[in-house]
């Protein structure tokens, strides 16, 4: 099916679309899964040079699944929402026992795997096998939600109206729908935004049924919008304590951690939350390490 918005959408993206490592050409499945686990609540200029580090040191997922479960927490660094680290590395694993070695292609079969959703399954299936996909980001339903229904943003969760529409806008043949997915989310990135969306290089403005209706709500969306906090919370004791785990050369004493955290009681709640989540291993002794950590010793390196 064509429709009146690919053709301005993909001729905008040709000339506009950021150089991203994820998007070059000869890009791997295994590295297109990688982005998209590491961009999911986390912004482009904090993902790239995590994802080139990443990817240099573990270029397949056979290379992950080889290191223990802690290196992928030591190497995910201060990107946030660490459990991504740890399904990043079953990932891996599955991947290279049962998919022996490679991404599958199968959309259920990427539903299958360990922090995949219907979001990311669609948008690798899409971007790195060129499948014909509904792929429904942020970015992809506010450019939808103003382009078509004339809505300042798209409420809650997708509906099945909401996908049902992504996909009757889909071009037929599948290479080209799953630039159209990709040039949407650009779209809505760096034109459609949600504060302050700039129509005037928009190229799909004259077809804009929000745009038509005097945008409104323009600025409901930003002013509801309350930054959550995130100093004093347990998500920053939380990375405070990772991160002296990953910096530390041996196991941590449940007091090496007091020089980082001063409310004993918060401390502790963060603790066994992190223990709790498979991100922190109790050991003998009252110590704490990462999952399969490896440290230094004499004469070499242990796994504990």
């Amino acid at each position: 099916m064509s429709t009146p918005y690919a053709g301005p959408v993909l001729a905008w993206y040709a000339r506009h679309a950021r150089d991203l490592p994820w998007r070059a050409p000869g890009t791997t499945p295994w590295s297109v899964l990688v982005s998209e686990i590491m961009l999911q609540q986390t912004p482009v200029s904090r993902v790239l040079p995590e994802y080139l580090r990443w990817l240099a040191r573990w270029p397949t997922p056979a290379a992950l699944a080889a290191e223990p479960a802690g290196e992928a927490i030591r190497q995910w660094g201060r990107l946030g929402y660490p459990r991504r680290a740890l399904r990043l590395h079953e990932t891996a694993t599955i991947l290279t026992t049962r998919h022996g070695g490679a991404v599958p292609a199968d959309l259920e079969a990427l539903l299958a795997l360990p922090g995949i959703g219907r979001y990311t399954a669609a948008a690798v299936a899409s971007f790195a096998f060129g499948q014909r996909h509904a792929v429904l980001d942020t970015n992809v339903r506010r450019v939808l939600a103003r382009l078509v229904a004339g809505q300042p943003l798209a409420p809650g969760a997708p509906s099945a109206a909401e996908r049902r529409l992504a996909e009757s806008l889909l071009p037929a043949e599948p290479a080209v729908a799953a630039r159209w997915s990709v040039a949407a989310m650009e779209l809505g990135a760096l034109v459609c935004t949600a504060a302050g969306p700039r129509c005037g290089g928009c190229p799909v403005a004259a077809q804009c049924a929000w745009l038509a209706a005097g945008r409104p709500g323009v600025g409901a969306g930003s002013a509801g919008h309350r930054t959550q906090r995130y100093d004093g919370t347990d998500r920053q004791c939380r990375g405070r304590l990772l991160a002296v785990l990953r910096d530390s050369g041996a196991p941590v004493s449940r007091a090496g951690f007091d020089a980082v955290w001063a409310e004993p009681a918060q401390l502790a709640r963060a603790l066994d939350g992190l223990v709790a989540d498979g991100l922190v291993d109790p050991l003998p002794g009252g110590r704490y390490a990462l999952p399969g950590g490896r440290y230094a010793l004499p004469g070499g390196y242990a796994v504990l």
